[in-house]
């Protein structure tokens, strides 16, 4: 590969030609030791404390003008902050004490893509020398190119932030809805009801509202990794789904000799500590499931109503506990549940799942757009 072809990136905006300038580091953002401020001595006031793994407190005086990029020194190495007001770099962080007329925000991202944590050091504390750092040698654009750089990944920067903010008012929501929404303790009757609905909730046992059934030894099956085959529900890919349970790490064969959990079945783990995570999900399709599974077919109940109510009220607090914890049918059977008329049962079913799938598909975007952002770093700094 030529010099100039690697001086180059993938990805430029049009109108740039220049071969990029390689530079070390020192000779382009040098960094330096922040400032010893214990916490004793910080003064409430309107400038940021830079800590190492960012914002610590706010202090009544300065010690860098903005804007500033910093990232940690001791503790926690790898993570860069950019700084847009007058701050104090405290002395568990590095901060870039000269710009040398590159844009700011485009050091910014140039320190996250070159991935401070390989520069740790230290086997207890990790530890950011900033001489291995200055040694680095970079290839940047001149300033108007880096300027346009720098806003692309603030517009994806911003983005991520608008859905990371939209997904923590909705968890709010849910939970101040929740609470509000279902009988408090010792009562019959929420605070809150949708119009039309009025009367006492009736109390009944759960063991009359679903039917349970448990999984089976993945011995039974021919397993495959293979699209299209049937799924095979463990513990562990409750991990990796939040709401509705659509996929599995391990696919076997269909075998008619045993029983498929059936589509809308609540799903949660039976056996072992994973028990008191409270992991409730609801299958999304007809499944195998294993051993360590519990599943609970809904009788003349809405099934996201009682999913909303079991994820709420969570069974781990009937669990047997005393040895390995476990949750049989025992526990399950008497269990006291309180439900409205069908048709309440629906509403408030269908409103908390709305509400699920609007915080999944705004967890969905945030991972998009860290990926897309990964991706373009990668292509956009040579």
């Amino acid at each position: 590969m030529s010099k100039n072809k690697q001086q180059i990136p993938d990805i430029r905006f049009k109108g740039f030609t220049d071969v990029w300038e390689q530079r070390k580091l020192k000779d382009v953002a040098p960094l330096q030791r922040g400032f010893d401020l214990p916490k004793s001595k910080i003064n409430e006031g309107p400038y940021p404390v830079l800590f190492s793994n960012g914002i610590g407190g706010w202090n009544s005086e300065y010690k860098a003008k903005a804007p500033g990029v910093v990232t940690g020194r001791s503790g926690s190495i790898g993570n860069v902050v950019f700084v847009e007001e007058n701050y104090w770099p405290h002395n568990t962080s590095l901060w870039v004490t000269n710009f040398f007329d590159n844009d700011p925000r485009y050091v910014y991202y140039l320190y996250q893509h070159i991935d401070l944590s390989k520069f740790g050091t230290g086997s207890g504390v990790p530890t950011l020398n900033r001489n291995d750092v200055h040694d680095y040698s970079v290839i940047i654009p001149k300033p108007e190119e880096q300027t346009n750089i720098a806003s692309l990944f603030k517009s994806i920067d911003d983005t991520i932030t608008l859905h990371q903010r939209q997904m923590y008012y909705y968890k709010e929501l849910k939970k101040a809805t929740l609470q509000k929404m279902f009988p408090r303790e010792g009562e019959k009757v929420p605070e809150v009801r949708f119009d039309g609905f009025t009367g006492e909730w009736e109390q009944r046992k759960l063991g009359e509202h679903v039917t349970i059934k448990s999984g089976w030894s993945p011995s039974n099956f021919v397993r495959t990794n293979s699209e299209g085959f049937e799924l095979f529900i463990k513990v562990d890919d409750l991990n990796y789904s939040s709401r509705e349970q659509k996929d599995s790490q391990m696919r076997v064969n269909d075998n008619p000799r045993f029983q498929k959990m059936k589509k809308g079945s609540i799903i949660f783990p039976k056996r072992g500590a994973a028990i008191m995570t409270n992991k409730v999900r609801i299958l999304s399709s007809d499944a195998y499931m294993d051993t360590n599974m519990m599943a609970l077919e809904p009788q003349e109940i809405d099934g996201d109503f009682l999913y909303t109510f079991i994820a709420l009220t969570g069974l781990y607090k009937i669990a047997d506990t005393s040895t390995i914890p476990q949750i049989n049918n025992k526990h399950i059977e008497p269990y006291i549940i309180y439900c409205p008329s069908i048709e309440e049962q629906d509403k408030i079913g269908s409103f908390f799942k709305k509400l699920d799938e609007t915080i999944v598909l705004n967890q969905q975007k945030v991972k998009n757009y860290q990926k897309l952002k990964e991706v373009v770093l990668k292509r956009m700094f040579a």
